[in-house]
């Protein structure tokens, strides 16, 4: 009995870590005339749906965060006078060269 029980907590805890959909690193934009209250619901959307904002710009209109597509598309249809540019977050070289991973693409 106890075997059958400690097999299907390892089941149950494969199928939870196969279900987590993976987040990625983007970058949230908006035009210059966009209030900073969308913003601000865009943020909190993406922390209430168990994501991360890295970082919130000033001189730009915008964050870069953690985040699922799901959450991503739930973001980008909150608004349609508004709507956000997002792009995945990457390391550009001087020359021009993207960086993932640590390698050169």
């Amino acid at each position: 009995m106890r075997l059958q029980l400690f097999i299907l907590l390892i089941a149950l805890f494969v199928a939870s870590a196969i279900a987590i959909e993976p987040q990625k690193a983007v970058v949230v934009t908006y035009k210059e005339d966009t209030p900073s209250s969308v913003i601000d619901e865009a943020t909190a959307a993406i922390e209430q749906a168990g994501g991360h904002v890295t970082h919130v710009y000033h001189l730009i209109k915008g964050f870069a965060a953690k985040a699922t597509d799901k959450t991503l598309e739930t973001v980008k249809n909150m608004g349609s006078q508004y709507l956000p540019n997002v792009q995945e977050d990457s390391i550009v070289s001087i020359d021009g060269d993207i960086i993932e991973n640590g390698h050169t693409n």
